[in-house]
């Protein structure tokens, strides 16, 4: 077993070549591969090669590996499948071991409609509309520097 991996991991068996992938690049500490269930054509996953649950729990090489490999993938979408953005977030809920997903996106498209009305959510709520306030604002900021 490669350290840091964990029985019972897909992406940990896929990164021991024990289950197959569709894989796009690698580097010494990350791996791109195509996803099994893909919201658009070239979706892809970007995971690193040791088993850690969240992003932010990475060390510093492997997060820069991990954000390093998604720009490269990224570029590789944007010339071959020519989408009017690629999108990015970061997961490791349903499977914990941290990945990102990679989505090319088009105009209209599912995550396109998704976005636009998380736009819209976030900008009409009045518990949401008072977070803009400036007070408010010094308040998280000040909570987030103190942390």
């Amino acid at each position: 077993m490669v350290e840091g991996t964990k029985n019972g991991c897909i992406f940990c068996d896929i990164i021991e070549e024990k289950a197959p992938c569709g894989k796009i690049y690698e580097d010494e500490l990350s791996l791109a591969i195509l996803d099994i269930n893909p919201f658009s054509k070239g979706h892809c996953l970007v995971i690193p090669k040791r088993h850690v649950p969240w992003w932010h729990e990475l060390s510093e090489e492997e997060n820069a590996s991990l954000f390093r490999v998604a720009k490269i993938v990224a570029e590789k979408m944007m010339n071959a499948l020519n989408p009017d953005f690629v999108c990015m977030y970061a997961r490791g809920r349903r499977i914990p071991h941290t990945h990102i997903f990679l989505v090319p996106t088009y105009s209209g498209d599912v995550l396109d409609r998704f976005f636009n009305a998380m736009e819209l959510f976030q900008e009409s709520p009045p518990k949401l509309a008072a977070l803009r306030e400036k007070n408010s604002m010094e308040d998280v900021a000040e909570l987030l520097r103190k942390t």
